[in-house]
């Protein structure tokens, strides 16, 4: 059995197996005996246990807690008045919090890069082997168009925003590391106790409801797909992902929907409205929509709709319509 050595060992700790990169990312922001702090912060504990555990003294273990905190290394858990703290628990979790960090160098983001466009593909393929769902789910546009079915609650993209306490919104990581499309960086919309870890670190502003849902118009009209956790509740996270930088899809679009998991619903099209402008078919990351020839109108290929409604934006006739046409499989919140 070959021993690793201690940045491996963190590596392997958060569910990135034979990484090459990773260990290199640490390496350059953590010594080792913060990697040996954050190998003992699983199940989570507190500053007294996690100097008994490591034999490192009390005083020093406070000093080191804040910066791992604001690195996106270690998470606070908060119960009945007592902190715990832990280590990032997967792989999603590391990336997005440790890319958020205020000032992180220049190498640092390399390296992430290459990471995303190296090994990220095989670590996807490897979290949908263990996981009986996909991680993550597409909701339907409401902001900018009504949608005519009833939206449940957990798919209406307004309503996580409405029920939320608190709000902020933060970059998002994705197009920080790959955004030559362009597109808005600053639309990673989070809700109540992601918003209020955002915040205590610093890594994000604090926006109004209102400010949240311009931000989703804004998402619509730029053709940014809204993701969210693929659970009941949605989780406390809003991506907004566009088509060539995100992460959600898995490498080039594809239609596999075992990480990335389409709404309840697939686009509709009502040829006597259609006029065959052919709007609609920028619109489509996931090639849903082609023109028949014939009739000179669009068509779905419904095996391929992710049920997004982007199209449906940039319709200026009304000949594009959401039906729902499945049902969901959610992850336990």
């Amino acid at each position: 059995m070959i021993n690793k050595d201690p940045y491996h060992q963190l590596t392997e700790s958060m569910g990135y197996m034979n990484s090459r990169v990773v260990p290199e990312i640490l390496k350059k922001q953590v010594d080792l005996k913060e990697v040996e702090l954050l190998l003992a912060a699983a199940p989570p504990a507190t500053v007294v246990e996690l100097a008994d555990k490591t034999g490192i003294p009390t005083n020093e273990v406070e000093k080191m807690i804040e910066p791992l905190f604001i690195k996106g290394m270690i998470f606070k858990s908060k119960k009945e008045g007592v902190i715990r703290y832990y280590r990032a628990r997967h792989v999603i979790q590391f990336h997005d919090a440790n890319l958020l960090t205020p000032g992180l160098s220049g190498e640092v983001l390399d390296l992430w890069r290459e990471y995303d466009q190296q090994e990220w593909p095989g670590d996807q393929d490897i979290i949908t082997q263990f996981m009986p769902n996909a991680a993550v789910r597409i909701l339907p546009v409401n902001v900018s168009v009504p949608i005519e079915t009833q939206i449940l609650a957990f798919d209406d993209v307004t309503c996580m925003v409405e029920k939320a306490i608190a709000l902020a919104v933060v970059n998002c990581t994705c197009r920080m590391l790959h955004g030559d499309c362009g597109k808005p960086v600053e639309v990673c919309i989070q809700t109540d106790k992601a918003a209020d870890y955002t915040l205590e670190r610093g890594t994000g502003r604090e926006i109004t409801k209102d400010e949240a849902i311009e931000i989703l118009r804004l998402c619509e009209q730029e053709n940014l797909v809204h993701t969210v956790s693929n659970s009941r509740s949605g989780g406390n996270i809003i991506c907004n992902c566009c088509d060539d930088c995100c992460v959600n899809w898995p490498g080039a679009i594809k239609y596999d929907t075992k990480f990335a998991a389409p709404s309840r619903f697939t686009a509709s099209i009502d040829i006597d409205e259609c006029t065959g402008c052919e709007a609609c078919l920028d619109r489509c990351y996931f090639d849903a929509i082609r023109m028949d020839s014939e009739k000179e109108t669009a068509v779905i290929v419904e095996e391929n709709c992710m049920g997004c409604g982007l199209c449906l934006v940039a319709c200026d006739f009304d000949a594009l319509s959401l039906k729902e046409t499945r049902a969901h499989d959610f992850v336990p919140d």
